[in-house]
């Protein structure tokens, strides 16, 4: 079977300048051309697939014939051999020791810590300030995951440098991740910018490891829990393999949630039903007492304007790297073969979500969301490679949301329209809101 190729194809360059200029448009377009479609990176080919089931075969029931593909290479610099980048069987062995941070008692605890923090932020504005939300939720996020992973000051550096460091990262390691490999040494300022960035946070959150490991103390945090954890053989993480830990849930847990927070207050405040129904339900829920974990479940409306924002404003591409041959919807793949899956483009397939540029949280009720396929919504990833911290994300959203909700309207200032930069997802480079008491 013949896989078509996609439009655009430039001589040597492939279809990277597409990819580069177009980005979502592009990727949005395939489906258009075939349900396995192929694109190049300059020479090097790689296979979209543009429907549900495929993507679950990818990323669930044949997953153990993928790993990690040349997007993960290019980002190994910096995470080295975390979650996101480990494979097979010290990959499961990571995950295994990561996962009991993220157990629902222990979520519960951070739900705690997230409300304290939200609190602190939403009582520091007053009434009419214009405030720029996107800046307040990196804060806050950078807050939250601190917290969970050092609990105390002593990780405040590795803090500080997450934030200055993670989004050069990321919107760098997009821009490697997508030229083909003569193209890369020529990328001087962004290659000077990206070592940089990995160098100081490599650096910073070494030093961090290594005074947690000298002190031997269990400060009930999640590094604590990271330096204490054994495996199966009663061997414990490794220096390096605890710093590639720590550098993997920092990048995750402060980028992900910043956007998906910011994103969050900007479709509530552009959609004034939305708004009206949030407020009423958590007024319900809570009867102004401060969120707790228990609460999020009960949280239903909520949870679907969580659910409809991770829709719209997931992240752009995953790879995958097949392992050995793969036959995969009618086409045969070799090893070393390069699959990619666009989280956005499937949450914006108008085959699987009705109007999907239209932000609609009753997609979300229970009575349709059964209609939804498997396969078509996968913010977190799937599989055994979900994002570990899913549940994390999750409740800081709900948490943050239910406390601001409960004292504030973030109104949306008519003369400072939003600027969006896109990367490896929509950034809101500003979003000026004003604070409104309720």
């Amino acid at each position: 079977m013949s896989v078509p190729v996609a439009p655009g194809r430039w001589p040597v360059l492939g279809h990277t300048p597409a990819l580069l200029r177009r980005r979502f448009g592009f990727t949005e377009g395939l489906r258009t051309h075939g349900d396995i479609v192929r694109v190049h990176l300059g020479a090097l080919p790689m296979y979209f697939v543009t429907t549900p089931e495929l993507t679950h075969r990818v990323l669930v029931t044949d997953s153990a014939s993928f790993g990690k593909g040349a997007m993960f290479d290019k980002f190994r610099p910096f995470t080295g051999n975390g979650l996101v980048n480990s494979e097979g069987a010290f990959h499961l062995r990571q995950r295994r020791l990561v996962q009991p941070a993220f157990h629902h008692e222990r979520i519960a605890r951070y739900a705690e810590k997230m409300e304290t923090t939200v609190s602190r932020l939403s009582a520091s504005w007053r009434p009419g300030e214009r405030r720029e939300i996107n800046e307040d939720m990196q804060a806050l996020a950078v807050t939250i995951v601190g917290e969970a992973l050092f609990g105390t000051e002593f990780g405040r550096p590795a803090i500080e440098e997450a934030r200055r460091s993670i989004p050069i990262v990321i919107r760098h390691g997009m821009v490697r991740a997508l030229s083909p490999a003569f193209v890369g040494p020529l990328l001087v300022r962004g290659n000077r910018r990206f070592g940089g960035a990995v160098h100081r946070m490599r650096a910073v959150v070494g030093e961090v490891v290594t005074g947690w490991r000298a002190a031997g103390l269990d400060r009930g945090d999640l590094l604590s829990m990271l330096l204490s954890a054994r495996d199966e053989d009663g061997e414990p993480m490794t220096d390096q393999q605890a710093h590639d830990e720590v550098v993997t849930l920092l990048s995750a847990g402060i980028e992900t949630s910043a956007l998906a927070l910011a994103w969050l207050f900007h479709e509530i405040a552009r959609h004034p039903e939305v708004e009206r129904r949030v407020h009423e339900e958590i007024d319900q829920v809570l009867s102004g007492r401060p969120v707790t974990a228990d609460d999020v479940p009960k949280l239903t409306y909520l949870q679907q304007v969580v659910n409809e924002t991770l829709r719209m404003y997931p992240i752009w591409i995953l790879m995958r790297r097949t392992l050995r041959p793969v036959r995969l919807g009618g086409v045969g793949l070799p090893a070393d073969t390069e699959v990619t899956i666009s989280p956005h483009a499937l949450h914006h397939d108008p085959r699987w979500f009705a109007e999907p540029h239209v932000f609609d949280p009753d997609r979300w009720a229970p009575e349709r969301v059964g209609d939804i396929p498997r396969g078509a919504f996968v913010p977190f990833g799937a599989g055994n490679r979900m994002c570990v911290g899913n549940a994390f994300a999750m409740t800081e959203m709900a948490v943050t949301l239910a406390t601001i909700a409960s004292r504030w309207r973030l109104v949306p200032v008519p003369e400072r329209p939003p600027r969006i930069k896109y990367t490896s997802t929509a950034y809101p480079a500003r979003l000026s809101m004003t604070a409104v008491p309720r």
